[in-house]
């Protein structure tokens, strides 16, 4: 969990840590109830400030992904997998069908975006 964080990135790491965590509700790495690390553990372990991983935390409680237990930490919350792959899956087609409309604007052909998408799977 959380090994996808890149500290030299744009995009803020608060960000990175909670769309990391909805991939992994998502994906079934993470489960209804499991525990996610401490803020003090999560923050040690990527090197960012606490505050990093509190406010991605904090986020991620808004959104109804993970629930505060007093004492006890962050947990994912019950039941919230469905929803989370459901959520993903809205957002990502967005972002997929926003990126070709930009590429059909900039001339290129259907061949070209299928090309550049099979790389993009081939990538990783």
């Amino acid at each position: 969990m959380l090994e996808n964080i890149d500290l030299l990135s744009s995009e803020p790491v608060y960000t990175q840590i909670e769309k990391q965590v909805q991939f992994d509700i998502a994906a079934g790495r993470l489960k209804s109830e499991d525990r996610l690390p401490s803020v003090r553990e999560l923050s040690e372990r990527l090197g960012v400030n606490p505050n990093t991983v509190a406010k991605a935390y904090r986020d991620l409680q808004l959104m109804g992904w993970v629930t505060a237990r007093r004492n006890m930490g962050i947990f994912v919350t019950r039941g919230c997998e469905q929803r989370c792959r459901d959520d993903v899956r809205h957002r990502l087609t967005e972002q997929l069908f926003q990126a070709v409309a930009e590429a059909k604007a900039a001339g290129m052909s259907h061949e070209e975006i299928n090309k550049i998408s099979e790389e993009a799977f081939g990538s990783r």
